[in-house]
């Protein structure tokens, strides 16, 4: 508020100036040169107070943005503190004994599904694992069927076919 107070008591002091300056030219013009000094001199002052004015609203700004930015200080400041807090709070709720007895009850189960495992595979009959075998055999050999060999001998001289014309072979170019 303070500072609009002065940027319009600014605004009057420059519309003063103009108005005493032409005021002057007319006072000289009509011969009037102390007066016209005086309402000079009356100038000057009121151009020095709006210099102050100057120096006063540049502080005023400067004072609004401490203060903001202590406020936005303030805001850090207080989440670090609920940030803070929430944490203590989650330390107290999971303690290192806890973590670790998680951790443990989470390799035993771990250990107990691989004894499972285990178990399992090991009631296989081995009738089961002749089976398993041949599936697997059965599987490769399709996978690796190779074309009959014909039984007709090669001719010796190969039938002339139509003749080929002979292309020549494109250049390959490198990039620049």
């Amino acid at each position: 508020q303070q500072r609009d107070k002065l940027k319009q008591y600014q605004k009057r002091i420059n519309l003063n100036l103009e108005r005493e300056r032409a005021l002057a030219r007319q006072l000289l013009k009509d011969g009037k040169k102390e007066k016209a000094m005086l309402l000079l001199k009356k100038k000057r002052y009121q151009e020095q107070l709006l210099d102050r004015t100057e120096n006063q609203i540049s502080n005023l700004e400067r004072m609004v943005q401490d203060i903001e930015f202590t406020q936005i200080e303030m805001k850090v400041i207080e989440g670090l503190k609920i940030g803070n807090e929430c944490l203590h709070k989650m330390h107290q709720v999971m303690s290192i004994e806890e973590v670790e007895r998680i951790i443990g009850e989470t390799q035993d189960a771990v250990e107990y599904q691989r004894q499972i495992d285990e178990i399992l595979a090991g009631s296989l009959t081995e009738e089961d694992e002749d089976a398993i075998l041949e599936e697997l055999n059965a599987i490769t050999q399709e996978q690796m069927e190779l074309p009959e060999v014909p039984s007709e001998p090669l001719p010796e001289k190969i039938p002339e076919a139509s003749p080929v014309k002979n292309r020549p072979k494109p250049e390959l170019v490198a990039a620049s």
